[in-house]
């Protein structure tokens, strides 16, 4: 690759070149020059797009895709290249396939699946056999093989005792072990957030409870173990505050956000459509603005997309049955920027990497090429033809949007969209 992109506006606190319009110069990979109007001696390909900024490439914490198992819904290829034409160069993998990830050999296939791709993939393991919540897996053997965290995909660990040991194990190798936090038996037969909505639906509702008491459970065991925790998806303002109080006496607790509870609430259920059935439910405004505060004073460190693809038999269906679910690796940039400012939108979309042991790429000389390319100040309305997954159950159609992905530069390649 020899490619000099014009006039791009630099995102990257951590660069000297921070809210500077430059040049850049990349050859076989390779930031080599930075500067005002670069010289083109040699001829290099060159790149010049409206508005264009770019930062350190994007990671999404969570991205389902299907396979194996589950190429209807989405395979690791196609998964991949919507990533890459949507701003994101590395993606989580969560091991909710069939067979579910929780062996070395499974982690090396959904990574030679992956080679030469131009966004990478990390693979998280399954925390417990099979996701069935009652022996471990194989956690060193898939750290050894390239896992990133340990989780089971939506599943709560009601053994207490299985985390508390999980916690101590990971401890010798520096994993990460990741608790979705919804107490199953409290949810019990809920399908949508529990309050005005629900019931004026007569829907069966999901208590906030149901979440911060796993939170509050999964905080007091990792304060008496130690180790590191991610809390993925959380969707109510009293799990911000028990996270903030645990940061604040020290535990290693990480969290994350899904772009769905940043910007819609539960009144997106009135016409009972399935699009909105996620989990955890899309909550009230009053926790909607709590989850935009805590990203904003950094409790939140990181905003997912938890893009996860569900096939038309299991989401086109009563309320109650549909599966949960949204994709939103197309609509995630957009739509953070109507809520959130530009350069909190890419902080929590690229801090996350060094929280999952991935190497930051600055955008300086010398570094490797690892970027994301954008212009946040177009407007428009989410619709699916922007959909490039395999699977098409977006919650964000009709929803506005604010500003529009270029691509990335990423493993030597550049990908437009």
């Amino acid at each position: 690759m020899k490619l000099i992109i014009r006039e791009a506006k630099i995102i990257d606190s951590q660069s000297s070149f921070h809210n500077q319009t430059v040049d850049l110069q990349i050859e076989n990979g390779i930031l080599t020059k930075i500067g005002a109007k670069l010289s083109n001696e040699n001829n290099f390909e060159e790149l010049k797009l409206d508005n264009l900024h770019v930062s350190q490439g994007w990671f999404d914490s969570s991205v389902s895709l299907g396979e194996p198992g589950f190429e209807d819904r989405e395979t690791i290829e196609n998964g991949l290249n919507v990533a890459a034409k949507n701003g994101f160069t590395a993606i989580a993998l969560q091991p909710n396939s069939y067979p579910i990830i929780d062996n070395q050999s499974q982690v090396n296939f959904v990574k030679s699946k992956a080679q030469n791709k131009a966004t990478d993939i990390y693979p998280i393991g399954a925390l417990t056999k099979n996701s069935e919540g009652k022996d471990l897996a194989e956690l060193y053997d898939m750290k050894n093989a390239g896992s990133v965290a340990f989780g089971d995909y939506g599943k709560n660990l009601d053994n207490s005792n299985l985390l508390k040991i999980a916690l101590q194990y990971t401890q010798d190798f520096d994993g990460l072990v990741i608790a979705f936090s919804q107490d199953a038996n409290i949810k019990g037969n809920g399908v949508a957030n529990e309050g005005i909505v629900s019931t004026r639906l007569g829907l069966k509702g999901i208590p906030n409870l149901a979440e911060e008491l796993l939170v509050a459970r999964n905080l007091f065991i990792l304060e008496y173990t130690g180790g590191k925790l991610h809390i993925p998806t959380i969707s109510t303002a009293k799990s911000v505050t028990l996270i903030k109080e645990a940061k604040a006496k020290g535990l290693k607790v990480t969290c994350s956000v899904a772009v769905h509870h940043l910007v819609m609430t539960d009144e997106k259920l009135d016409g009972f459509d399935t699009r909105y059935k996620v989990s955890p439910p899309l909550r009230n405004e009053a926790d909607r603005k709590a989850l935009l505060e805590g990203v904003l004073d950094g409790t939140i460190d990181m905003i997912t997309s938890d893009h996860n693809p569900i096939d038309i038999e299991h989401k086109k269906m009563e309320f109650d049955l549909a599966k949960n679910g949204t994709i939103g690796l197309e609509s995630a940039f957009g739509s953070l920027l109507t809520v959130l400012p530009l350069e909190v939108v890419v902080s929590k979309l690229t801090s996350g990497k060094s929280l999952f042991g991935i190497e930051n790429q600055s955008i300086k000389e010398g570094s490797i090429a690892t970027i994301t390319l954008f212009n946040p100040s177009t407007e428009s309305i989410f619709t699916k033809e922007n959909i490039l997954s395999k699977s098409k159950n977006s919650a964000f159609i009709g929803q506005p949007m604010k500003g529009k992905v270029y691509g990335i530069v990423n493993n030597k390649q550049l990908i437009l969209a």
